[in-house]
């Protein structure tokens, strides 16, 4: 239990993008004095207080905890606020990637783990209970850049990858001239900008490029960390996003929220059906047309769709299906599945765009709906 967590508390985050706590947890074993230590921590190093009318002074709640994927945190940020507002009870969550999200869970150490790469079945074996996925949203990777005075840059996933990888190394390269006639590129030096942790981000990236990209199929393949050759590395999302706008002739790819909030540059993207989409609710949403698995478990990149943003992809919750482990209460199970039952419901989704995420297709809120229901508590279903 070495990896650390940048722990938001949800009541009032915007106070914690910028001031973000780190807490070693060496070897903590009491899940409950976990909670308690890092939202004491939290409230006292940010100075933040407890002020939404239905959290009562003598901490009569439940606080239910995760970490992960920092892909849909602009999204977790909003939402459980509203929650914490509606209910009274606290929702703590660390943006630490998605790999920290997966460990987390597999430490036990929290009530869920977020993560923007579903498990395979060998990783789940890795756990020591069956877990399963909960969609909450879809999203886009955007590539994003830094040049001054160029807007809409055009790249197919061949530049792209012969970017990200050192073979084209300006801005006035012939390919991307040739690809961009209308564009005034700069003599610039190329300056690749990715993730240094473990990453959903860098999974749906990734997974799109290995379809797309026999280059990058050969010598980077798909996974949430990669074997750069070439770049800066930098922590989530926000930290790939603030070293792009800080670095003139910077590329990377990001969250499309990262992109947005942050006022960064993004490129229109070569689809699978010849043609460049800006990420937008509509194109994101375009992804996720056609048939989804019973446990939502599939990647969306490179969708058929002809509007469809091809970096485009679920980003998941995952919780153990037996909630009775490790001395945890019914009470404490039943709050976190009340919490994921709420996220895929009208009041929660309907909040996705406003942060410029795409609220989940019908059928994927019927699926995962029916997953809640298998979630049990000694052997009972927890939700009817």
């Amino acid at each position: 239990m070495y990896h650390y967590l940048n722990i938001c508390v949800t009541l009032k985050v915007d106070f914690c993008v910028e001031k973000k706590l780190l807490i070693n947890l060496y070897f903590i074993k009491m899940r409950k004095f976990l909670v308690f230590a890092l939202f004491v921590a939290l409230l006292s190093a940010c100075n933040n207080s407890v002020e939404e009318k239905n959290v009562d002074n003598d901490n009569n709640y439940v606080s239910v905890n995760g970490a992960g994927a920092t892909f849909p945190m602009p999204f977790y940020r909003m939402i459980f606020k509203k929650y914490t507002n509606q209910t009274g009870n606290l929702v703590i969550y660390g943006g630490i990637g998605s790999g920290g999200g997966i460990r987390s869970i597999k430490d036990r150490i929290v009530d869920f783990g977020a993560t923007d790469a579903f498990l395979t079945e060998s990783k789940m074996k890795d756990l020591p209970a069956e877990i399963v996925h909960i969609p909450t949203c879809l999203g886009a990777v955007v590539i994003a850049y830094n040049l001054p005075g160029v807007k809409d840059i055009k790249l197919t996933p061949d530049l792209i990858a012969d970017i990200f990888t050192g073979r084209i190394k300006k801005w006035n390269h012939p390919k991307i001239k040739e690809n961009n006639n209308s564009a005034n590129l700069p003599d610039t030096d190329i300056i690749v900008v990715h993730r240094a942790d473990g990453s959903g981000t860098t999974h749906i990236f990734s997974d799109f490029m290995t379809k797309t990209s026999s280059v990058w199929a050969s010598e980077m393949g798909t996974g949430k960390s990669l074997k750069w050759k070439i770049g800066i590395g930098s922590n989530g999302n926000p930290g790939v996003s603030r070293t792009i706008k800080a670095t003139k002739g910077a590329i990377g790819y990001i969250g499309s929220e990262y992109a947005f909030e942050q006022d960064v540059q993004s490129a229109l993207v070569m689809n699978k059906s010849g043609k460049y989409i800006k990420p937008s609710i509509s194109s994101i949403t375009a992804a996720a047309k056609g048939n989804i698995p019973d446990n939502t478990c599939v990647m969306l990149t490179n969708s058929a769709d002809e509007n469809s943003y091809p970096i485009s992809g679920f980003t998941w919750l995952i919780i153990y299906k037996e909630q009775s482990y490790d001395y945890r209460s019914l009470e404490q199970a039943e709050q976190t599945v009340k919490l994921l039952n709420w996220i895929i419901d009208n009041d929660a989704q309907q909040m996705a765009s406003k942060v410029h995420y795409a609220p989940l297709p019908k059928q994927a809120v019927e699926k995962a709906r029916n997953i809640l229901k298998t979630i049990t508590y000694n052997g009972k279903v927890i939700l009817n």
